[in-house]
């Protein structure tokens, strides 16, 4: 592809890098944004900024926020005795839209995946077992994605934590095998959530 300036080009060439987007459609965004007011721009950079430099991960489910806590872990009206562990944020985002799941998260930040050289050090394992370690959690809802790396991981904590006094569940496989919580309907995650089943019963089947 060839450029009449070099600022465009390289304006395409970093906006490409998002993932799903190949060079025609960041040619596409940054000749709308020529057509635009400067301001619109100039906003739409520092939000970026504030996003890369102002964003938190919170210090309880690792969620992203904006101050220490999350608004989910600030809430209380939420079941703190119930601890949902999914893979990314994007799965509580999802979780969330259903509005039938009322208790917390811990974000892991990934799954086990060997062939990715991701181990369980790799992930927020370690806060996750000193969180149920402390008392006070009934639950634990694994709802990960249901692919070999996804039950790989499940099978992995509940090794960790099944010495512990707590209900051990997963989701119930309305979610089709191999498919990813986020693009997942609202009504069948719910479902899912809300049918959930005893751990020990999934890994028999």
């Amino acid at each position: 592809m060839e450029f009449s300036s070099k600022l465009i080009e390289t304006a395409v060439n970093e906006i490409s890098k998002l993932p799903g987007i190949g060079k025609r459609t960041a040619l596409r965004l940054v000749l709308f944004l020529l057509r635009q007011p400067s301001d619109q721009s100039n906003d739409l950079a520092k939000a970026i900024s504030e996003v890369r430099h102002k964003v938190k991960f919170c210090k309880n489910c690792h969620n992203i926020c904006d101050n220490e806590l999350c608004d989910i872990c600030s809430n209380p009206k939420r079941d703190n005795s119930v601890i949902c562990v999914v893979e990314d944020i994007r799965d509580v985002m999802a979780i969330e839209n259903t509005s039938s799941y009322k208790g917390l998260y811990h974000v892991l930040g990934g799954k086990i995946s060997p062939l990715d050289g991701i181990g369980p050090n790799d992930l927020n394992m370690s806060s996750l077992i000193d969180k149920i370690d402390k008392g006070g959690i009934s639950e634990v809802i694994f709802a990960l994605s249901s692919t070999m790396e996804g039950d790989t991981t499940n099978f992995y904590i509940y090794k960790l934590i099944n010495k512990f006094n707590i209900i051990t569940s997963t989701i119930a496989r309305g979610i089709s095998i191999g498919d990813d919580l986020e693009y997942t309907d609202e009504i069948t995650l719910a479902r899912s959530i809300t049918n959930r089943i005893p751990f020990e019963t999934s890994i028999k089947n």
